[in-house]
């Protein structure tokens, strides 16, 4: 099975998410954000997964890539092709369905707790809420008409399902490395501003990575059979 990957150029590592799907069966093709004129159709895929970004729904100057974006998931969405979308991928899914993005009133950053959502009832598994995953934000996302949100935080909406997507505002992708990643360049002087050091959230990552690794991969076998409904034949 065949699986979009749309990401930034320097930050195209699906982590956790991609060794759960890859051990499905799935194999990725990279569309790079940067390069949004490359990109093929969606003809013979199975799956897009829309991952995070530095970057915001809002910006100007990226305009033109974050509309390219959001036609292809509006393509899939047309086509029936399930969508996963985390962090700024969530924020574009909503944008799609019809909500909206704004700042939000704190950033989330570091390993933190959502909880389950009164409207999501038993549609969304325990593993979602059952532990603390990885944020790195300053955005949120309104829940479209039709849309479901089954976990929050007082920040803002979690997760969300719609037919056949899912939207995630958190990282259940977030590995050792990943994070590594994100704390270097421009994230040092984002730490700087938060109170927040490299060491901690290296730290906490390694507390919290086995179990978060479990969880993602429940989460992401739910996904695939209840809202993608990519049943085994």
């Amino acid at each position: 099975m065949r699986a979009v990957l749309i990401a930034n150029e320097i930050d195209a590592d699906p982590g956790l998410v991609g060794r759960s799907l890859r051990a499905r069966g799935f194999s990725f093709t990279e569309f790079i954000r940067e390069r949004h004129d490359e990109w093929p159709s969606l003809d013979g895929f199975d799956l897009v997964v829309a991952m995070g970004s530095g970057w915001s729904t809002y910006w100007d100057h990226v305009a033109e890539p974050i509309a390219a974006e959001q036609r292809l998931l509006a393509e899939a969405i047309r086509r029936g092709i399930g969508v996963l979308g985390i962090c700024f991928g969530a924020q574009q899914l909503s944008t799609v369905l019809g909500g909206e993005v704004s700042a939000a009133p704190t950033h989330e950053i570091g390993w933190h707790q959502v909880f389950p959502a009164v409207e999501g009832g038993k549609n969304a598994p325990s593993s979602l809420t059952s532990g603390p995953w990885m944020q790195w934000h300053y955005d949120r996302f309104s829940v479209p008409s039709g849309a479901t949100v089954v976990a929050e935080s007082p920040v803002g909406p979690q997760a969300m399902v719609c037919g056949r997507t899912l939207g995630l505002q958190f990282h259940p992708e977030a590995t050792e490395s990943i994070v590594r990643l994100w704390t270097e360049g421009d994230g040092v002087e984002e730490l700087a501003t938060t109170g927040l050091s490299q060491t901690a959230i290296l730290a906490d990552t390694e507390k919290h990575l086995a179990d978060a690794a479990t969880r993602c991969d429940d989460v992401v076998a739910w996904f695939l059979s209840d809202v993608a409904q990519m049943h085994k034949s």
